[in-house]
């Protein structure tokens, strides 16, 4: 057995966490932060007033959506010229991205393309990026603890990774607080993210004694707090929960990585306009039947399919349940959820034969638990759709 595992510098975790960034923010020695947030900065205003009484200057950088190449490229220009020594991320997951990502190209010469995979030269980074504090508002990425920042190249059409081991936060502020009264559509979208993130590195290939206690912490909290917080915004318990399950997800894909889920979710977000989260959740029963049906006819002996039964204990929380119930029970509360099918976006079936060809390329894919034909991969866009 051999395995890595690696996460923030320091994680603070529980209602009013927040109220720790004046400190570390003062013993950072930084004096010019820039403040990486959401679509509405307003949402980050109590960050905004914590760092400017730790006595720091302080840029705020909004991020409208999912973040592209193009405005990482010019937020750090922007963050250079000012003379930035550190960046603090208060936002969804594309905010905490942004903010990674800015960080490391602040630190390190060159352009984004000289370290970007996929379509840049995928270079190591030379230098530690800048210090960066993350402080998500939403439970479901769990970005706060990994080690990628996921970026859309608009001329591309494509999702692609800026990755480094050195990207992990330095500190990691998850205040449950912050996630109360999120509208349903957004926590079920984030929700789910999260709930996939739990269950794909549970089934990976990478999977580790490390984050499969993660998962299996995670799982059981994450499957009834994500229904109760989408029906009563601000539950505190289900919120508590669901940011807690978000974390673990984070920390479990960082260190066991994904599956089919995030091979298409990736593609599919960068050729559509189609929220990350929404994507993931209309794949992921899909996929758990299409592996459950793989791993039954081509593994029927491997513990991947004990798993499916784990898996299905977790999220029905009866002891007997069986390894389709997991695929049933996540259908359905897709279902209840009201996650729009794939179409909704634009996707048709003419589109399957090329996102099936990237997919293969992806690098969650290599993780899933076993290697899925062009006709299972097309089945499972089919069903999706």
């Amino acid at each position: 057995m051999r395995f890595e595992f690696a996460t923030a510098t320091r994680i603070v975790f529980g209602a009013g966490a927040l109220a720790e960034l004046e400190s570390a923010a003062r013993e950072s020695g930084a004096r010019r932060v820039l403040l990486v947030t959401g679509r509405d900065p307003r949402r980050a205003d109590r960050a905004a007033d914590l760092l400017r009484r730790a006595g720091l200057a302080v840029a705020v950088e909004p991020i409208p959506g999912e973040p592209t190449t193009a405005l990482i490229e010019a937020a750090t220009g922007r963050a250079r010229r000012a003379g930035t020594d550190l960046v603090v991320a208060c936002g969804g997951g594309g905010a905490l991205d942004a903010g990674k990502a800015i960080a490391a190209l602040l630190a390190n010469p060159g352009d984004l393309l000289d370290y970007l995979e996929v379509i840049g030269r995928a270079r190591p980074l030379a230098h530690a990026p800048l210090p960066f504090f993350a402080i998500p508002t939403t439970a479901g990425t769990g970005a706060e603890a990994t080690r990628n920042a996921v970026l859309t190249s608009v001329p591309h059409r494509v999702k692609v990774s800026l990755r480094s081991p050195r990207m992990l936060p330095q500190l990691a502020l998850v205040d449950p607080e912050l996630t109360l009264g999120l509208p349903p559509e957004l926590t079920a979208a984030t929700g789910l993210d999260a709930l996939t993130q739990l269950i794909e590195p549970y089934l990976s290939r990478r999977a580790n004694p490390l984050t499969d206690a993660l998962c299996a912490e995670g799982l059981p909290r994450a499957a009834p707090a994500l229904r109760r917080a989408y029906h009563h915004g601000h539950d505190a318990v289900a919120r508590t929960d669901l940011a807690l399950a978000s974390l673990h997800g984070g920390l479990a894909l960082a260190n066991a990585g994904l599956g089919a889920v995030h091979g298409f979710a990736g593609l599919i977000g960068g050729r559509f306009p189609a929220p990350h989260g929404a994507v993931c959740a209309a794949l992921l029963s899909p996929v758990l039947a299409a592996n459950l049906a793989a791993l039954r006819q081509r593994a029927p002996q491997t513990e991947t399919l004990r798993r499916f039964e784990h898996l299905a204990r977790w999220l029905t929380g009866k002891p007997g349940a069986a390894a389709d119930d997991a695929v049933a029970w996540t259908r359905d509360l897709v279902a209840e959820l009201r996650i729009p099918p794939l179409r909704t976006y634009g996707l048709a079936p003419a589109d399957f034969p090329d996102l099936v060809a990237a997919a293969r390329q992806a690098s969650s894919m290599q993780t899933n638990p076993l290697a899925l034909s062009d006709a299972e991969l097309t089945e499972i866009l089919a069903a999706a759709l």
